[in-house]
């Protein structure tokens, strides 16, 4: 008996091709529908294939039979993912079918721009002829900064390269080794990018990290005549920062997204000198490829339980979600040692006692928390893949349980430093106690047994007296309350780990400021 497929959207035939080649499937695609309307007509759907379409709860309860809805692209904000999940139903999407057409978006927006292609077509049907007023630039030659180092991010570098542009980056997570590989040179933060580069393109997600980093601070150090180009997310961007920028120093802004992909006016429209709808995925290949994807998909997850691409995966029968938590906060955690702007080698795991058997599991949460991009419902494939593509090595290591340390997780990060290709660890160890996540060893700073939640701060200096002193009276300086304190001292007695827990955000300044004072090898803040 076939199995029920519904394409209600305009997408390329391969997909329903692909399908009814298999012979496992009866398919019905209608690219104008209303999708409740056609829940009605094919209620016994067993899985829907959609584009931009909302699927609801509403939308959902009216296919009893669905078990997988597949997104024919990347984002899946339209389909109620927890709901679907809540019945038993699979999201997929296909990660990179969309990324060629939004690389070579990039770099259409760059030469319209710098050849003013746009007002030169308006001029010239209006039956003009201002050649003169037209004079424009190359892109070759030029320094090409990105912000991302993902799917598209690594796709524009090598579309680039055809234009012999030099191309600086900034991604936390991809390795040096990695980015000598694309060519590229990774600048330790993202001013040093904007510093840098002629034109500067965006491939971050927007999130609680990323939401308006592109701010006043920004446009204060990007050159003149430097272009930013948007097609990541809108929310990343301090519209009112850009437009005060605009008016002091000449500078470009091309832009594909907004807050809502919706007719009406948009709010960039006095700033942007290139607007466009969203465009980025719209070409006959991407969409061939998403649709290609979506069905071979479906097939791999109904023949062989592959489900690589799916996004509202559950966690296996038997693992506490507490554990999974704990994996993405101890990274979390330890990444801070670093620095935000080291760069990452290698990642080694040891999962003790009834933990053994979830490692691949716990692989995931690792992954988010080192990737903002990467989502949390995918699986260990996916994310040993996203690991492999940045260049970093990682390794399951065999766990001692005569160690005695019981259902616990080690996770240890080997990065190279800011200003040096020394190899750097970080290790952290963590376990569940009464329902509570708890830090139990940092480095060699054992019995620790603290709750990994609020605002942290951590130093790790040469032991000697008076420094937890000169710690609280700096922070107390800043109007900063303790409201716990870890002070361990290494095993050989030469160091000493303050661990302060505090009532709010400490700011770099701060940090720099007592990191100076006590001579720290290691300073930083963290909220968790």
């Amino acid at each position: 008996m076939t199995k029920k497929v519904l394409i209600p959207t305009k997408l390329d035939k391969t997909a329903r091709e692909t399908l009814q080649n298999h012979g496992g499937y009866s398919v019905h695609q209608d690219e104008g529908g209303d999708l409740l309307d056609l829940a009605k007509e094919h209620s016994d759907a067993h899985a829907l294939i959609v584009r931009s379409e909302k699927v609801t709860p509403e939308v959902i309860d009216a296919f009893p039979n669905l078990k997988v809805v597949v997104r024919a692209g990347a984002g899946f904000n339209t389909i109620d993912i927890d709901y679907a999940r809540s019945k038993g139903i699979d999201v997929m999407n296909t990660p990179g079918a969309n990324s060629n057409a939004v690389a070579e978006e990039v770099l259409a927006m760059m030469m319209a721009y710098s050849r003013h292609l746009i007002p030169a077509d308006a001029s010239c049907r209006a039956g003009k002829w201002e050649k003169s007023n037209f004079m424009g630039r190359e892109i070759t030659g030029k320094t090409l900064g990105i912000l991302g180092l993902g799917h598209i991010g690594q796709l524009l570098v090598k579309r680039a390269a055809g234009f012999d542009m030099k191309v600086v980056a900034f991604d936390p997570v991809v390795s040096k080794d990695r980015a000598d590989e694309l060519g590229v040179e990774l600048l330790p933060g993202h001013l040093d990018v904007f510093k840098r580069a002629d034109f500067i393109s965006l491939h971050i997600p927007e999130n609680n990290h990323t939401r308006g980093m592109i701010n006043e601070e920004v446009f204060s150090v990007m050159k003149n005549g430097a272009v930013l180009v948007n097609c990541a997310r809108a929310g990343v961007i301090d519209e009112d920062a850009l437009r005060a920028a605009k008016k002091v120093k000449s500078i470009g802004y091309l832009n594909d997204v907004y807050p809502k992909d919706e007719a009406g006016e948009k709010p960039i429209a006095d700033v942007a000198d290139i607007m466009v709808p969203h465009l980025g995925a719209s070409t006959k290949e991407a969409n061939y490829n998403a649709a290609r994807f979506a069905a071979n998909q479906l097939i791999a997850l109904d023949e062989k339980g592959v489900g690589s691409a799916i996004v509202n995966r559950d966690i296996p029968v038997g693992l506490d979600p507490s554990y999974y938590e704990l994996a993405h906060t101890l990274t979390k955690f330890c990444r801070q040692g670093f620095g935000s702007y080291s760069q990452l080698k290698m990642v080694q795991t040891f999962c003790y006692g009834d933990l053994r058997k979830f490692a691949e599991w716990l692989v995931v949460p690792i992954v988010c928390a080192l990737d903002d991009e990467f989502s949390r419902s995918l699986d260990h494939h996916a994310a040993l893949d996203r690991l492999s593509s940045q260049g970093i090595e990682y390794s399951a290591g065999n766990a001692d349980d005569r160690k005695g340390y019981g259902n616990s997780i080690t996770i240890d990060i080997f990065a190279h430093g800011e200003n040096d290709q020394t190899l750097h660890k970080a290790s952290i160890r963590g376990t569940v106690t009464e329902g509570n996540l708890m830090i139990s060893r940092i480095n060699d700073f054992d019995q620790l047994y603290v709750v990994p939640e609020g605002h942290f701060v951590c130093f790790i200096y040469e032991d000697r007296p008076g420094v937890l002193a000169e710690i609280s009276s700096r922070l107390a300086e800043a109007g900063i309350n303790i409201d716990d304190v870890r002070n361990p001292h290494s095993q050989c007695g030469k160091q000493s780990l303050a661990l302060v827990k505090v009532n709010q955000k400490v700011s770099s300044e701060v940090i720099t400021t007592i990191k100076d004072k006590i001579s720290a090898s290691v300073a930083f803040y963290v909220e968790l």
